[in-house]
């Protein structure tokens, strides 16, 4: 019973951090132009995927990011097109980050404050480097090779400095966020010690 309380809980906060996710990709964003139709934004859509992996683990943290932020590229004709990238790019920020928050950090089980902050910055540093790397790239042959858009040289030079900027302040957001969500979170009772996915099952059942 248990197990299935937390599934349903975890399946309504992932649709709530999608939520999330998209509204401050869409409407909290500068969006800059680039040659042949194509365009770049400096936005914080990223810290949905690393906060909610920080607090639902990587799938279901990295799922809900990567659903909001692909419903906002659906909306907009200038994102249309990059709809599986978004997808897989962000999921995996979510794995990454939940990987070392989690299975490294175990910031869950942790109640010292000093520990889980360094687990937590270095978990939501280490999936938004991830994405630094991954998107420009990933973007530049997806342009190239799918799309076929002779742009694709000039936007992998912005799209690198969008994404720089962007991993800065959504590491910043994510982290300062959780730190402050964690302790009222624990207090309500709603704070998952750990994903249930990376519990112990207990030796003996009776």
């Amino acid at each position: 019973m248990e197990q299935k309380n937390d599934k349903v809980y975890k399946l309504a906060l992932t649709g709530l951090m999608a939520a999330l996710s998209y509204v401050v990709f869409t409407f909290l964003q500068i969006k800059i132009q680039l040659p042949g139709g194509d365009a770049t934004s400096i936005h914080l859509g990223n810290a949905g995927c690393v906060l909610g992996a920080l607090l639902l683990g990587g799938f279901y943290g990295g799922l809900g990011g990567a659903i909001g932020m692909a419903i906002g590229d659906l909306l907009d004709p200038v994102y249309v097109v990059y709809v599986p990238k978004t997808l897989l790019l962000k999921l995996c920020i979510g794995l990454i980050t939940g990987f070392i928050a989690h299975r490294l950090g175990k910031i869950t089980e942790s109640n010292d404050r000093g520990h889980v902050l360094f687990w937590t910055i270095l978990a939501a540093a280490g999936g938004l480097l991830f994405n630094v790397v991954a998107d420009p790239l990933v973007g530049y042959y997806y342009k190239l090779l799918i799309l076929g858009k002779p742009a694709a040289e000039v936007s992998l030079a912005w799209n690198l400095a969008s994404t720089s900027i962007n991993a800065v302040i959504s590491t910043v957001a994510s982290v300062a966020v959780y730190m402050a969500l964690r302790p009222a979170l624990k207090k309500s009772g709603l704070f998952f010690r750990m994903p249930p996915i990376l519990r112990r099952r207990p030796l003996h059942q009776g």
